[in-house]
């Protein structure tokens, strides 16, 4: 009886304050309230504007008479400037990102996931601050110095150790991206790493468990999502680089039968050629086509990964 008798007139001075708050407080509250939300929906906003914009462009193409969207994607003939007969195949170039993207992400998640392990859980904390920065001042480098690298240091290696014809190929271009995808990955999985809870190692090593079975049975699957995401982020990094892969993999339309063939990327081909595409031409809005295609590319990757974290989750 005491306790709902006392209970009464808080509630009552509660609800006298609230009534008491000026106008401009709580139209103040709302407002940041809104403000919230906005940010809360900016990406999906962003996102939904940017795929607008280049499909608005994009899309005139799809209702020119002249135009295949079969033979734009299974034919590797790309000749937009051609008198006679315009063909526009990115068929080769589709092959060219997938063979660069994928054989830098065999180079690069080994070494991104190996690094990210060191500095989590084996090396000691001097070490771990100078490799960081280290890890943070190859981030910063810009993709055109890593072009120039590519076209003139690793060219040269390659063609001196390998025999190929020309340094300029799938294996420079792999490498040079792998270089620029580490980072990302050794940072994105080092704090996956350090966000699994220290009773967990607690628990193996009472068991008896060595550093590496920890590593192995423990820590990989509980950061199993935050190391998914640090590599499909490295993949991003992969498939939407431009300048670095324009320079180093010989920009030549076919579908590479070696790593030692130069091919084109989609990304490189709309930097090379967009500046040079006359306005609403067939070639410009195609052009923009590829944009469309390299979106659905990413979304695809990530919605397929976005699968397999739940089923991971689900077991």
């Amino acid at each position: 009886m005491n306790t709902l008798a006392t209970s009464k007139p808080v509630k009552q001075g509660m609800a006298v304050r609230k009534a008491a708050r000026p106008a401009w407080a709580i139209l103040g509250e709302r407002a940041l309230e809104v403000l919230i939300h906005l940010c809360g929906f900016s990406a999906i906003i962003f996102v939904l504007g940017i795929f607008f914009f280049v499909f608005k462009e994009a899309f005139p193409i799809l209702g020119n008479s002249h135009f295949s969207l079969s033979q734009f994607l299974f034919s590797e003939q790309w000749y937009p400037t051609s008198e006679v007969n315009k063909r526009y195949g990115v068929l080769a170039m589709i092959a060219g990102t997938f063979s660069v993207t994928g054989l830098a992400m065999l180079i690069a998640v080994p070494f991104g996931l190996g690094t990210a392990i060191y500095l989590s859980e084996f090396c000691g904390s001097r070490v771990r601050e100078t490799l960081k920065i280290v890890i943070e001042l190859l981030a910063a480098i810009p993709s055109v110095v890593w072009g120039f690298v590519g076209l003139t240091v690793m060219s040269r290696l390659i063609t001196k150790y390998t025999g190929a014809p020309v340094g300029v190929n799938v294996l420079n271009g792999a490498i040079v991206l792998a270089l620029m995808s580490v980072p990302i990955i050794v940072s994105i999985g080092e704090d996956a790493l350090k966000a699994v809870p220290d009773s967990y190692r607690e628990a193996g090593l009472a068991l008896g468990a060595t550093r590496w079975q920890l590593v192995w049975r423990v820590l990989l699957p509980a950061a199993k999502n935050g190391l998914l995401a640090a590599v499909l982020l490295g993949v991003g990094r992969g498939v939407g680089e431009t300048m670095a892969v324009l320079m180093a993999t010989g920009h030549a339309v076919h579908i590479p039968h070696s790593i030692f063939d130069s091919v084109r990327t989609l990304t490189a081909n709309i930097a090379a050629e967009l500046g040079e595409a006359p306005a609403n031409s067939a070639h410009y809005h195609v052009l923009f086509l590829i944009g469309v295609l390299l979106f659905l590319m990413t979304f695809v990757v990530n919605l397929t990964a976005d699968l397999i974290v739940r089923g991971i989750r689900r077991k």
